[in-house]
């Protein structure tokens, strides 16, 4: 009886007290700041690799495991009083709120950009920082809830996950994004892309009243003057089809 009741008691605590097996996990996004990349996993598989841009100094994007907690399309820039969907707003035209430091998705986040050429860089004030059209795409993909773990590892993305109870698959076989090649440039915009747009147009014979890399009024109005030449649709927003027309892709 007494045999009986000990291997009873074995058989509770096997059942009870079994260490807990790895998170299912069927959403993931790992940043990775040493090599700036974001990686987003669906059903513990790697579905694409992206370039970030992150924190200018090392502290201040805050690293640890945290959780995106709303979705936000258009976020206005409050510190800059410019509304969502301004072509100047910096945080471009989507927002994954994180509960970052004791916020709850207000202060940290991923988000997009008007400057695609800060993308990969040490950047910005804390926040992970995407080409806009791929953080739209990511932005469809997530739900609220979706874990997210940010570090500084020389480590590969599956060891990451896995220190974090995660078993995923799949790293080796996407490469990581380049620039968006169906990017379009619009009013608010800046760098060298802005700047070979310019030297396009006055080339043409499209004034935009210097070629300093800034995509202001006068850039904006060369364009629909060149997109009405064209018979295009005239919007100001230099797309695919105005840029393949101007002869830069």
């Amino acid at each position: 009886m007494k045999k009986i009741i000990i291997s009873m008691m074995l058989l509770v605590s096997m059942v009870f007290f079994e260490a807990p097996a790895m998170a299912a996990g069927s959403e993931i996004i790992i940043i990775n700041k040493s090599n700036n990349q974001l990686a987003y996993y669906q059903n513990n598989k790697l579905i694409k690799t992206f370039k970030v841009g992150t924190g200018r100094k090392p502290s201040y994007t805050p690293e640890g495991k945290f959780k995106i907690v709303n979705k936000i399309v258009n976020r206005p820039y409050y510190s800059g009083n410019i509304p969502g969907g301004d072509p100047r707003n910096p945080l471009g035209n989507r927002w994954l709120g994180l509960n970052a430091k004791g916020t709850w998705g207000t202060t940290y986040a991923i988000h997009g950009n008007n400057n695609p050429k800060s993308i990969g860089g040490y950047v910005s004030a804390g926040c992970i920082r995407m080409y806009d059209e791929e953080v739209e795409w990511l932005f469809k993909q997530v739900k609220v809830n979706t874990p997210v773990i940010i570090t500084t590892s020389k480590k590969s993305f599956t060891s990451i996950a896995a220190a974090n109870g995660f078993k995923v698959t799949g790293e080796s076989s996407i490469p990581v994004s380049a620039v968006p090649s169906s990017s379009v440039l619009k009013k608010g915009m800046k760098g060298a892309e802005v700047r070979k747009l310019q030297q396009a147009l006055t080339n043409k014979g499209y004034s935009t009243k210097g070629v300093d890399g800034i995509f202001g009024s006068a850039t904006e109005a060369a364009v629909k003057q060149f997109q009405k030449a064209k018979k295009l649709k005239v919007d100001g927003v230099a797309g695919p089809a105005t840029q393949k027309a101007l002869g830069m892709k």
